[in-house]
């Protein structure tokens, strides 16, 4: 009798690409293996108009497919791992990361204008406050708006409301196919991705060697090291939706980096700071970014949110 796996996902375009990426490595590495995958409703799905900043924490992407999980309902979840928060209940475990696709964020404007040439008092939608923090602190005359809704929900609402430009992250347009719609690649210098941005997360039960073994075919080492950077520095600060912080690892020219930002909405206030680390300890590296953020004020700049 052939073995089974069932994987949990959210039911947009975007979760069930990603949910039928993991199902098609499975059953080409494991031809006799029967996957399947189920669709999970969770609280963010349900708050789809409410913008994303007063919906808590990333728990209302996560915890009804964790439960699931838990409940042995599904044997493995495949998440945006930007939307995985960085504590996971007790009995999960990430169990593997993808290779990332282009990690940066992208501008999709109306009538074809980079950031640069946006006109001044450009009306510009994006859900995220880490987005809007860097946006503003480059181009204090923009009026940021938020948006909500799957990938291809935003790319109609930039035709059917006065917005000039949308900024989306850059992976989820082109793994749906929307790459053509990119205007600009906004450089991470300028908007630092969110931690984990472009990969995806696999979470498992923890000692659950069956499944172990399956999703390890998964798992892309460098992808794994540059994520547990990030999400250490993440979860260090402890910062969450409602508070404007990116993190980008990477390895260039043998040189492991880390750069972490903390911000305030409003981008009047951009705290930023590079160090090069060992890669053999990411976790390291991503707690040593986070004391150096709070030397310049991150904690400041976290409790005025958190107090919000």
């Amino acid at each position: 009798m052939s073995d089974k796996l069932t994987i949990g996902s959210r039911g947009s375009k975007l979760a069930l690409w990603q949910a039928n990426w993991a199902k098609d490595r499975l059953s080409e590495r494991f031809p006799s293996l029967q996957v399947e995958i189920q669709v999970i409703r969770t609280q963010g799905d349900r708050l789809a108009e409410v913008p994303l900043s007063q919906m808590g924490g990333k728990e209302v992407w996560t915890k009804e497919i964790e439960q699931a999980l838990l409940d042995h309902h599904i044997d493995l979840a495949v998440h945006s791992l930007k939307d995985l928060p960085t504590l996971l209940p007790n009995g999960l475990m990430l169990g593997a990361v993808s290779k990332r696709e282009d990690v940066r964020d992208a501008l999709v404007s109306l009538n074809g204008d980079g950031f640069a040439k946006l006109r001044q008092h450009a009306r510009v939608a994006t859900s995220s406050l880490r987005r809007q923090a860097q946006l503003l602190n480059a181009r204090p005359d923009l009026k940021i708006e938020s948006i909500r809704g799957n990938v291809d929900t935003r790319l109609r609402k930039l035709e059917e409301e006065p917005f000039d430009a949308i900024i989306l992250a850059a992976a989820g347009l082109i793994r749906l196919g929307f790459g053509d719609r990119i205007t600009e690649f906004l450089d991470p210098t300028l908007c630092v991705p969110a931690p984990g941005q472009a990969a995806l997360g696999i979470e498992t039960r923890q000692k659950d060697d069956r499944v172990a073994t399956y999703v390890a075919v998964l798992n892309d080492s460098d992808a794994f090291r540059d994520v547990t950077a990030e999400r250490a520095m993440l979860r260090s600060l402890e910062g969450g939706c409602r508070v404007p912080i990116g993190a980008w690892a990477r390895l260039t020219s043998g040189r492991f980096e880390l750069t972490g930002l903390v911000a305030t909405p409003n981008g009047q206030r951009v705290l930023k700071e590079t160090i090069v680390g060992q890669k053999s300890d990411p976790q390291a590296l991503g707690c040593e970014v986070a004391e150096k953020l709070r030397l310049q004020g991150a904690d400041e700049i976290l409790a005025d949110l958190e107090g919000v």
